[in-house]
């Protein structure tokens, strides 16, 4: 798959959550919430600002980020679930190559 997401925008692949509870039951698919973790796949090039000048995005591909439950818009790709959204929608980075 190749994809280059525009200005300050990322692509995201949710990370699936645990289905089973600490005391052993398992969850149901229809009961489970929607995974706040996911995997940043691409990033565009950055925001441009008013003047013009382009400021680099500081999520990189590869980083897992938390975003909101309802954040951005969802689309599939080559048959798997992704979410676009902007880089001030995503609340942290987790993990990251850089740490």
């Amino acid at each position: 798959m190749k994809i280059r997401p525009l200005h300050d925008r990322i692509v995201c692949k949710r990370v699936e959550g645990e289905s089973m509870t600490k005391g052993g039951i398992i969850i149901p698919d229809t009961a489970k919430e929607k995974p706040v973790e996911a995997e940043v796949i691409a990033v565009g090039k950055g925001r441009v600002l008013k003047d013009g000048t382009v400021r680099p995005l500081e999520i990189k591909a590869g980083d897992i980020v938390l975003l909101g439950k309802w954040a951005g818009t969802e689309v599939t790709l080559d048959g798997v679930e992704h979410v676009v959204l902007r880089e001030d929608e995503v609340l942290a980075i987790t993990k990251s190559k850089e740490m």
